[in-house]
């Protein structure tokens, strides 16, 4: 118990006092803290304390953000405190010295007149004087003493204050002021009454805390001994070098320098890559071996002296030994095939031509990758491929300047090291799917890469100097052609790789496919046979593609299939699959074409269509319904053919008297023209026949023949125009079984075109106007 100035603490009375709110500290007793008061409230609360008794009531604040405090803002365990001294300041702020006497719990907060008073008790907690409490103290201010050691931020004079008292509740109070904690943290302290368990509150903490600090200090130690070594190696190089200098010597033998010189020295490079090799390397001599400039430079150097330059391979120019290379890689694909053996023609004569750019348009699983491959090796070059799928920033073209960390050559520089010589083959594979985004064109910065009067001095932003891409046979893939850049489209030249015809697809599945899944499966011949019949039935009913991808995923399936029969099995040589076992190995067929069979329908009509993955059947359906005035187009229909079918009413309305149907039929019916596959998106105008057919079948119920398929673009005065895509419509429409098709005239020249394999079956029936169509479709026979 302690005598006050003014009064004696009675421990069992309760005491109302002023309130002054803190922020960001926790008050313990027994401290003298000088604190700085500017809030209104505050101020008048201590000035009112000090005309008093002097003795106010310290709280932390549970938000420190808050100005405006309520009771509920406030802890309701406190430090009763002493005011020794108050000194206004210049600005009408209060210094005051406070000196915190005893803890206490606030029994009530309220307000008045702006002042928060609180009503508190005293608790009062003794501890008994024993060996244990001995020790306890001893851990306490043992631990301490190590805390103030490896804190730097505190005095080492604490360690003589505590070490001088002998009362245990004033130096637990003591060590937790100088604990660097947060407020949460120490307030939990202040709340504890209980002697003993603060006593053990605070050991636990100190222990944690000095485990943090020793490895703080161990890591201070670690980063101090790098620093002083990398100070001491800078210095002893700098020193090393300055010698060398005064010597006249060069850089020592084995030095990064030394090896880039020498490398210098036996590589043949341009004379602006010499220069700026020379360049580099003065600089890099005269750089400590630890800046962080020195591996930018080197870095740069080792990228210059790694590309070719001058290196290339000799072409390979027989004729005949390319067509025997091509013929072995590839079936059918003659365009592309021919187009190459020109290339290595004309290299006979003329020793170095501009690189072409040819660009493989087809859908996927045609050839076009493997193709690229095929060129490569018929000439005897190098082959590099490089995806263009996704990529959206010009810099992955043309590389990051070197004031990037981490900047590096664009994929073309990259792939042209990859290559080792500067006459590669240069697949730049899916250029339909470059995006344009914030960070660039990448189809602009192709520009230079394809042009064949620019790319003999393409300049990537890494490298800044020249570097020759004329010698390159650029081969570009895309799905769709018309998805690629106008202005890159223009340096290209187009080969349409369409798709195969189901004959095709066997020759191959016999000599590529099967042999190849067979020794990636580990089979033999004599262990498996695969009938024609059986592949023929796999193209038909399990894959509906345009190239072969999904035929050699369905052999493969046979194979995986075949090695499990044969492993359970011992006693089994041979299986053999054919058409009648081959759901066995790979399930019931996946696309069976309902489309086209079944009885002539009023109101149907068929159609041809050009997908980016091949040729595909389009099914017009046509209702009649009582109604008036109202034409509803379904089946996810874009713009353009939905003005095809807008044409197509219009133009039977302007000859309702040569197809003899009522004038105003669209007074009378609704009419709904739908598009089966309705998920599916169908646009474009080659639909206009077909929608003008479907509508007339309906209008004079008479329906139209289910072997015949129609194609082209209708005007209003009945004109047929020609479509695109007549390759995978006409292969289409042998999938399915069609034998007659009704094309526009001013196809036939593409129509002449075509493999006589392809046309083989069909009756093509060329129309220029659509009256034609009618007096083949409709006309009463005499």
């Amino acid at each position: 118990m302690k005598e006050m100035e003014v009064f004696e603490i009675d421990l069992t009375k309760e005491y109302t006092l002023n309130v002054l709110p803190l922020k960001d500290l926790v008050f313990f007793p027994h401290m003298v803290v000088p604190l700085i008061v500017g809030r209104p409230n505050s101020i008048e609360s201590v000035e009112q304390a000090m005309k008093g008794n002097k003795f106010i009531f310290l709280a932390a604040q549970k938000d420190p953000t808050l100005e405006d405090i309520t009771a509920r803002d406030l802890y309701r365990f406190g430090t009763m405190g002493r005011i020794v001294q108050i000194v206004r300041l210049p600005n009408g702020l209060l210094k005051v010295l406070v000196e915190g006497i005893i803890r206490g719990k606030v029994l009530q907060y309220r307000k008045r007149r702006n002042i928060i008073k609180a009503t508190i008790m005293i608790p009062y907690s003794e501890i008994e004087t024993n060996d244990q409490t001995e020790a306890l103290k001893r851990e306490l201010i043992s631990l301490f003493k190590t805390y103030v050691k490896l804190n730097d931020d505190l005095p080492e004079e604490l360690i003589f204050s505590v070490s001088q008292m002998d009362d245990l509740e004033k130096i637990t109070d003591f060590i937790a002021g100088y604990l660097d904690l947060r407020l949460q943290e120490k307030q939990l302290i202040l709340e504890e009454w209980d002697l003993e368990d603060r006593i053990n509150l605070l050991i636990d903490i100190l222990v944690h805390e000095n485990q943090i600090l020793s490895l703080k200090s161990e890591l201070d130690v670690k980063v101090r001994d790098q620093m002083v070594k990398t100070q001491r190696n800078y210095f002893l190089q700098e020193q090393l070098r300055v010698i060398r200098e005064e010597l006249g010597e060069e850089a020592e033998e084995g030095s990064d320098v030394a090896i880039l010189r020498n490398k210098f020295q036996s590589k043949e490079l341009p004379e602006e890559a010499r220069e700026k090799v020379e360049e580099e390397l003065a600089r890099l001599a005269k750089i400590p071996p630890l800046s962080p400039e020195y591996n930018v430079i080197r870095t740069y150097l080792e990228w210059i002296l790694n590309l070719p330059w001058t290196e290339t391979t000799e072409d390979e120019t027989s004729i005949e030994k390319a067509q025997k290379i091509l013929d072995e890689d590839h079936f059918g694909l003659e365009k592309p095939k021919q187009r190459l053996l020109e290339h290595i023609a004309v290299l006979q004569r003329v020793k170095q031509i501009k690189g072409p750019i040819l660009c493989l348009a087809g859908p996927p699983g045609v050839g076009k990758t493997s193709l690229g491959r095929s060129i490569a090796r018929a000439l005897g070059r190098n082959f590099v491929h490089m995806s263009l799928g996704g990529i959206h920033d010009e810099a992955e073209i043309r590389g990051h300047r070197r004031t990037y960390i981490g900047s590096m050559p664009g994929k073309i520089i990259q792939g042209m090291k990859k290559a080792g010589t500067i006459n590669p083959v240069f697949l730049l594979d899916e250029v339909d799917k470059i995006n344009s985004t914030y960070q660039g064109d990448p189809a602009s910065a192709l520009l230079e890469v394809l042009d064949p009067e620019q790319n003999h001095s393409f300049v990537d932003n890494y490298l800044e100097i020249d570097y020759d891409l004329s010698k390159v046979f650029f081969v570009v893939t895309a799905n769709y052609a018309d998805a690629i850049p106008e202005p890159l489209l223009d340096r290209m030249e187009i080969i349409e790789l369409p798709g195969y015809l189901d004959y095709e697809k066997l020759a191959i599945a016999r000599q590529y496919l099967i042999p190849k899944q067979f020794k990636l499966n580990g089979l033999l011949e004599k262990e498996l046979e695969i009938k024609d019949e059986a592949i023929s039935e796999i193209i038909v009913k399990y894959t509906l593609e345009a190239g072969v991808r999904n035929l050699e995923r369905e052999i493969s399936k046979i194979c995986r299939q075949a090695v499990i029969m044969l492993s359970k099995d011992k006693r089994r040589r041979k299986i053999v699959v054919g058409k009648k076992n081959l759901s066995k190995f790979l399930g019931e067929p996946k696309f069976i074409s309902s489309k086209l069979k079944g009885k002539k329908e009023v109101g149907v009509a068929t159609g041809l269509a050009w997908t980016p993955f091949g040729g595909d059947i389009l099914r017009v359906e046509v209702n009649l319904i009582p109604g008036k005035d109202k034409l509803t187009l379904t089946g996810k229909l874009g713009e353009v053919m939905q003005e095809s079918a807008m044409i197509a009413v219009d133009y039977i309305r302007s000859r309702y008297r040569k197809f003899k149907i009522d004038q105003n039929f669209t007074a009378k019916h609704e009419v709904h023209i739908h598009l089966p596959e309705g998920a599916v998106p169908k646009d474009g105008p080659s639909a206009g026949v077909t929608l003008t057919s479907g509508l007339i079948s309906a209008l004079k119920k008479q329906p139209l023949p289910s072997d015949l398929a129609m194609t082209g673009e209708i005007t209003l005065r009945g004109k047929i125009l020609a479509v695109g895509g007549l390759q995978e419509k006409l292969m289409a429409a042998k999938r399915h079984g069609i034998k007659r098709i009704i094309l526009p005239a001013e196809n036939k020249p593409d129509v002449r075109e075509l493999s006589k394999a392809l046309l083989d079956g069909f009756e093509l029936i060329f129309v220029k106007d659509y009256e034609q169509i009618y007096n083949y479709l409709f006309k009463e026979k005499k």
